[in-house]
C-alpha cells in the first residue's frame, strides 16, 4: 500500500500530536492523587522566629543556634496539659523511632503564655529544650505560636512542614525518615 503525501503529512502531525492528546485525556478524567507526605508542605518556607527566648536551665535561646539541625517544634501553655503533653510524646518516639538518625534532630517547646515551665518536662522527654517566652514580647503566629500542629523546622532555618497536633506517628515518621534521606544538609 502506497502513501500519499497528505496522508504521510497527517500520520505524522497524529504520532507528534497523539501524546498531547493522551496527557490531556490523563489529566482530565484521572486526576493525580494525593502527595506522598503526611504533613502539610508550608510553601513557600518562611523562616522561623529570630525572636530571643529564655531557657530553663540557660540564659538565653535562640533558634539561630540550632541551624545545621532539622527540628521538631510544638508551642503550648507552659503547665503543659494533656493535649500537650501529647505532642511532646510524639515528638519524642518519633525522633526515637529515627534510631542512628535520631541524632540530626531537635525538639524544641515554645511556651507561648507566661506560666511556669512544668519543671517535669524535662525529665519526662529528655533532650527537649524548653524556650520560654520572655515577658512583655508577644509571639507572632507560626511555628512558635501555634498550639494546633507541630512545625519542622529545616537546618538553614525555615519552618517547611507542619503535622496536626496529634499525629499518626507512623505516618509523621515516614515523612521524616524520607526527608532525612534525601537532605544533604543537616
Amino acid at each position: 500500500m502506497r502513501l500519499t503525501p497528505r496522508a504521510k503529512l497527517v500520520l505524522i502531525v497524529a504520532l507528534f500530536a497523539l501524546p498531547m492528546v493522551v496527557s490531556f485525556v490523563a489529566y482530565r478524567y484521572f486526576p493525580p492523587g494525593a502527595t506522598a507526605n503526611y504533613g502539610e508542605l508550608l510553601l513557600p518556607p518562611a523562616a522561623v522566629t529570630s525572636q530571643p527566648f529564655d531557657e530553663a536551665g540557660a540564659s538565653a535561646f535562640d533558634f539561630q543556634g540550632l541551624r545545621g539541625k532539622w527540628v521538631l517544634v510544638a508551642s503550648d501553655s507552659g503547665d503543659c496539659p494533656a493535649p500537650c503533653r501529647g505532642k511532646l510524646q510524639a515528638m519524642h518516639q518519633t525522633r526515637l523511632a529515627l534510631g542512628r538518625n535520631a541524632s540530626r534532630v531537635e525538639r524544641v517547646f515554645v511556651v507561648d503564655d507566661l506560666r511556669p515551665a512544668d519543671a517535669e518536662l524535662a525529665a519526662r522527654y529528655p533532650g527537649l529544650r524548653v524556650a520560654v517566652t520572655r515577658r512583655g514580647l508577644t509571639l507572632p503566629t507560626g511555628a512558635a505560636n501555634d498550639r494546633a500542629h507541630i512545625y519542622l523546622v529545616d537546618p538553614r532555618g525555615n519552618v517547611m512542614m507542619r503535622w496536626p497536633a496529634e499525629p499518626h506517628l507512623k505516618r509523621m515518621l515516614k515523612d521524616l525518615e524520607r526527608l532525612l534521606k534525601a537532605s544533604q544538609i543537616g
